[in-house]
């Protein structure tokens, strides 16, 4: 009897796995900033991502179509962002994806707005009936300062001496000539 026991839950165990592994995604995604990514970005920088899309099955998956999304998540303001205006990637294709093959690509994003934001890159295939996310890739965009301080220095103080130095030379044309 404690054999038979043990083969039910065997096979229980082996039914479990089975399925599960059917049910596994065959896609998997990883998602990296790049390195060449400023620390800080600032609003007009150019931010750029990796993303490396495996197939984990025994079979080519067919019609592989990958793209970004963009959320903004700052507290209430949270709100998918569009992207057409920060010039990232609409989406990338391949015919088929083989066994073990990997589609690798960077997603250029031109930085727009500042705030807290939450990239992803998801993935699905023409006959798939599952959605593959990546994971996140959190980044904040700083604002970019609109008065440079190097730029208004020079003219706050040079416009008021050329205004002094001509009514001082103005001053001095009359005096002489009286």
């Amino acid at each position: 009897m404690p054999w038979s026991r043990l083969r039910l839950i065997a096979l229980t165990i082996g039914f479990a796995l089975a399925t599960a592994a059917a049910r596994a995604a065959p896609l998997s995604i990883i998602l990296q900033p790049a390195a060449i990514n400023p620390a800080s970005p600032q609003m007009g920088d150019t931010l750029s991502f990796h993303s490396a899309i495996r197939n984990d099955a025994t079979t080519p998956v067919e019609g592989v179509i990958a793209w970004i999304s963009l959320v903004q998540v700052d507290n209430g303001q949270e709100q998918p962002v569009d992207l057409e205006d920060w010039s990232a990637h609409k989406a990338v294709t391949v015919a088929a994806l083989k066994p073990g093959d990997v589609l690798e690509t960077d997603w250029p994003m031109r930085l727009i707005q500042a705030g807290h934001y939450r990239v992803v890159i998801s993935a699905v295939s023409r006959s798939g009936t599952e959605l593959t996310p990546s994971p996140f890739a959190d980044f904040a965009v700083r604002q970019k300062p609109v008065v440079a301080s190097e730029r208004v220095l020079p003219v706050a103080f040079g416009i008021p001496l050329l205004l002094a130095a001509s009514m001082v030379w103005r001053w001095y044309r009359q005096s002489r000539i009286t």
